[in-house]
């Protein structure tokens, strides 16, 4: 048997959906039928809205009849549907929404006054229905209008709905049993119905207050701020305010804006973007918006209150885009909007934002964190912001000319200005890599034309203000040449030596980018010019040549309109060809400017970043640098964008390289730790080396490989090798210090060549070896051809002759080691003595590691020395005399090219501690090798026509 209550509900729905059904038949259906489709802006509004009440009202309907139905189900079959399976304790949200959706669309309705426009337009038509209208509401009075009539029609029945929904859902309560779940159901289903109950008097009281409202403005202002959704919260007319600096004469706050009336101007603020800031005394408050911030005094503290409190739950509402449920402000504890918004705003005030729209992140009142702007001209900036200014990465597009290019930016940025590391692809088709400050080019960069241009030029080297300035590299791909040294104000501009595609060089002082006063030219034959010369290498007044066979022209140079050269002076004769370790001496660029100078721009931005205890937020700017592949590069043009995920923490990557080092400060730990930061281009270290390689590509790489320019590039290795150990130390300091601990002493000069030479300069030369090696090469081409003859002859020795033709004692040829076949001779095999040993002499190319290729050398000798001791039978130490010898015939075996290139770079790059030691005595002994194969009688020697049979071996 059904309970009084659950009968009661029965009837309320079935009255509630018949009353649904007759007002939509009487009132709306007749409103949109005898509505005819308007002209005007208003009238189409209207119709608008009423056809959304209508769908509104069906959509009641259709859930009052679902309610309905799970009811009669319920009546039908009491034993096995508990009370539970109601709709309307069920599906509680469900019936809220729907009742919520016809009052949201009839109380726009009622803001527009659109029952009275509508009643107004068909007024014979309504007159007719006047009698059918007052039957459905009988306590109506007879005066009342039509508009009146159609829009109590349309709210009545449905507050006196929700009133007795709230009465029979209290009523359920009491007689549900405690424990159980319906009890919680009906609980929840009677609170929801009590909150409608006052969102319904609120949402029809804002209605009414806002429809007075747009009466009493001008028509001007009410075109301009009247919409069928936004609803009059608070206005000062109510409760007095003043607000400066705009002296608003009124002040209406609405649930999406804020506006100030001013005579005939009108100022709205979105509420979206409104910050509310408690003011120092009783009376006033402060706003904070995009481009004002405005002081709202009272006379009486608790008008303030109202002011304020009003304000920000009507920022909260915007920011939820919903209206606030049950009613404004119910909550006991006033919500807080959040300082951090993401809103779209374009700004009017004059300034560098003027008609910019910015869509982002916002922080009272600024932009702030990811966001884009964009200006009506084309301009845009996607990336971060800090306190309304771009900071952080960023990319921005500039438009360049009527075509469709731009200038691409893409930069770390520091209040306003790009500040840090960036990559600008320019409409030119140029591009820059480098540092910025204050906006313009400053510090180490890379300037470089397209690829395809007329006239390729790059720039490498460091900038001042937006002009080359300091130390760099510029390649002039239209004349062939490459400029290394000094420049001041875009232009060349002190010491400086340059490098010709035809193997012409020449080094002297500029000024204003012409050559001013004495230099050196020396070209491609090792030609010596010193006196004055013009750009295009034209010798002009005095001078003196200095020929490769040592013959010299002393005198004054010039040149007539298609005579060529002529001079005038003495040309001596009698000296005798130089020695080629003179010609090799003739070296460019050392001394003219001291290499620590050279690369300041990378060290010192690295520099700062240690001194300042490598800082998360400034780590970006420092790792930046170096983008290699196209993988990488995408990735970092996809970190730049609004819509990316959130990046990785450098403040926790940096914490993890620093605890790193201090794990690994022994020896051998130090050293392979050391090897995994140069190898890992996320590493401080490891793109400070990139950097660095860099440079050294751009300096000695294609024309600028140069053999006079081979002790530059080795004092350069050497220099990077003692910055890269510096920057080490400088790391592990900060470390040391973020742990507490205390610092390490500062290194002795002594010391920190130990450490240079033998840790980081074998790790580091792999990185330039290719280029290095290649200067080694060019300078050595002479002498490494002298010694290829040499090779080729003595290789069509056999082994036997040639251990003769050395003055090898014969007490010491390996005899045993020659097998022979059926039809071979003892004196006609080859390659066969001392083949360990020549094997692993070839090794010393296998690697790029002087030292390495020292232990390379030191096992060769052992492998000679245990030969020997084989033959003789006992353990025995070769002399020099009977060493050498060995030493050639086991150098002509093995066949090394540029032998020469080789042993000098061991010679330059080896760790000082070998000097005197058993490694540079072999070294000294692999030259001597080298040098005795250069001479004339290994290069001459020819082999015999005809062996005697009779000879023994």
């Amino acid at each position: 048997m059904c309970s009084p209550e659950e009968e009661a509900l029965l009837r309320l729905e079935e009255v509630f959906s018949a009353t649904l059904a007759r007002v939509n038949s009487l009132v709306l259906l007749p409103l949109l039928e005898t509505t005819p489709e308007p002209s005007d802006p208003q009238g189409r509004e209207c119709l608008r809205l009423l056809q959304r009440l209508h769908w509104s009202s069906q959509r009641l309907w259709e859930v009052t009849e679902e309610s309905l139905h799970s009811l009669r189900e319920r009546l039908c079959h009491q034993d096995t549907v508990g009370l539970e399976s109601l709709m309307l304790l069920q599906h509680a949200e469900r019936v809220l929404q729907a009742h919520v959706e016809y009052i949201e669309s009839y109380s726009s309705c009622v803001v527009v006054q659109a029952f009275q426009k509508a009643a107004k337009k068909r007024r014979e038509f309504w007159r007719g229905q006047r009698k059918a209208l007052w039957q459905l509401l009988p306590g109506v009075s007879p005066e009342a209008s039509v508009g009146t009539v159609l829009a109590q029609a349309l709210h009545q029945p449905l507050a006196h709905h929700v009133q007795q929904y709230v009465l029979l859902l209290l009523s359920f309560g009491d007689t549900a049993a405690e424990p159980h779940r319906t009890r919680e159901l009906v609980v929840h289903a009677a609170t929801l119905f009590v909150n409608l109950q006052s969102f319904l008097r609120q949402a029809l009281d804002q209605a009414l207050a806002t429809q007075a409202l747009w009466h009493s403005l001008s028509s001007r202002l009410r075109d301009g701020l009247c919409t069928p959704e936004r609803r009059l919260l608070q206005d000062s007319q109510d409760v007095p305010v003043t607000v400066t600096p705009l002296r608003a004469e009124r002040v209406l706050l609405f649930d999406d804006a804020l506006v100030l009336l001013q005579g005939h101007s009108v100022h709205t603020f979105d509420l979206k973007l409104v910050w509310v800031d408690p003011g120092q005394d009783r009376c006033t408050f402060h706003l904070l918006t995009p481009e004002e911030e405005l002081s709202f005094c009272s006379k009486a503290p608790q008008d303030r209150m109202v002011w304020q409190w009003k304000v920000t739950q009507a920022v909260c509402q915007a920011l939820r885009g919903k209206k606030d449920f049950p009613v404004l402000g119910a909550d006991l504890e006033p919500s807080e909007p959040p300082t951090c918004r993401c809103v779209a705003y374009t700004f009017r005030a004059e300034g560098r934002l003027c008609q910019a729209t910015y869509e982002g992140e916002w922080c009272r009142g600024r932009p702030h964190g990811r966001g884009t702007l964009k200006w009506p001209d084309g301009r845009n900036h996607v990336g971060n912001f800090c306190q309304g200014l771009e900071h952080g990465f960023g990319i921005r597009l500039v438009p360049q000319g009527p075509e469709d290019r731009f200038d691409c930016y893409k930069c770390h940025w520091r209040e306003g200005s790009m500040c840090g590391y960036g990559i600008c692809e320019y409409g030119t088709d140029e591009v820059y890599k480098g540092y910025f400050r204050a906006g313009l080019r400053h510090g180490f960069g890379v300037l470089a034309s397209a690829p395809r241009a007329l006239q390729p030029c790059k720039y490498t080297g460091h900038w001042e203000r937006g002009q080359r300035s300091g130390y760099g590299v510029e390649e002039d791909g239209a004349r062939g040449e490459r400029y290394i040294g000094m420049w001041q104000a875009d232009q060349r501009h002190g010491p400086g030596v340059m490098v010709t595609q035809a193997g012409v060089c020449y080094q002297g002082t500029f000024q204003a980018d012409k050559m001013v006063g004495p230099g050196i030219l020396l070209s491609e034959d090792d030609s010596l010019y010193e006196g004055t010369f013009t750009r295009d290498l034209t010798l002009v007044g005095k001078g003196k040549v200095t020929f490769p066979n040592g013959f010299t022209l002393e005198g004054s140079f010039g040149s007539g309109a298609g005579k060529g050269l002529h001079t005038q002076g003495v040309l001596d004769t009698a000296a005798f060809p130089p020695d080629p370790s003179s010609t090799r001496k003739r070296q460019l660029g050392v001394g003219i400017f001291p290499v620590e100078s050279h690369w300041q721009g990378v060290y010192g931005p690295f520099r700062d970043f240690v001194s300042a205890g490598c800082p998360g937020d400034e780590q970006e700017a420092l790792l930046g640098f170096h983008v290699q592949n196209s993988r990488e590069l995408r990735k970092s043009q996809e970190y730049l964008c609004c819509e990316r995920t959130q990046p990785e923490p450098c403040a926790d990557r940096m914490e993890g390289i620093l605890d790193e080092l201090l794990l690994h400060r022994e020896p051998r730990a130090l050293r392979e730790c050391l090897r995994k930061a140069l190898s890992n281009s996320l590493h401080p270290l490891g793109k400070l080396l990139r950097t660095l390689m860099l440079t050294f590509q751009a300096t000695y790489a294609g024309i600028g490989a140069n053999k006079h320019l081979q002790a530059l590039a080795q004092e350069e290795v050497k220099q990077h090798a003692r910055e890269l150990w510096a920057a080490y130390r400088g790391l592990l300091q900060v470390a040391l210090q973020r742990k507490g601990q205390a610092p390490e002493e500062d290194e002795d000069t002594e010391t920190r060549d130990l450490q240079v030479h033998g840790l980081v300069l074998p790790l580091m030369l792999p990185s330039f070896y290719s280029e290095l090696f290649t200067l080694y090469l060019l300078l050595h081409e002479t002498e490494d051809s002298l010694y290829s003859q040499g090779i080729a002859n003595l290789s069509l020795f056999p082994d036997t002759k040639l251990l003769e033709f050395l003055d090898v004692q014969k007490h010491l040829w390996p005899l045993k080691d020659l097998t022979l076949t059926t039809n071979q001779r003892l004196s006609l095999v080859r390659d066969k003595c001392f083949l360990s040993a020549t094997e692993c002499l070839q090794k010393i190319i296998t690697t790029v590691d002087p030292r390495e290729k020292l232990e390379v050398l030191e096992r060769t000798y052992g492998e000679i020395e245990a030969t020997v001791s084989r033959v003789l039978g006992r353990e025995h130490k070769l002399p020099m005399d009977d060493l050498l010898p060995l030493l050639i015939y086991v150098v002509s075996r093995a066949r090394i090219q540029h032998l020469g290139a080789e042993i000098h770079l061991i010679r330059d790059m080896m760790d000082p501690i070998h000097a005197g030691g058993l490694c540079d005595f072999l070294l000294t002994a692999l030259e001597s090798c080298y040098e005795h194969i250069q001479k004339e009688d290994m290069r001459l020697h020819r082999f015999p026509g005809r062996w005697d049979s009779r000879e023994p071996w």
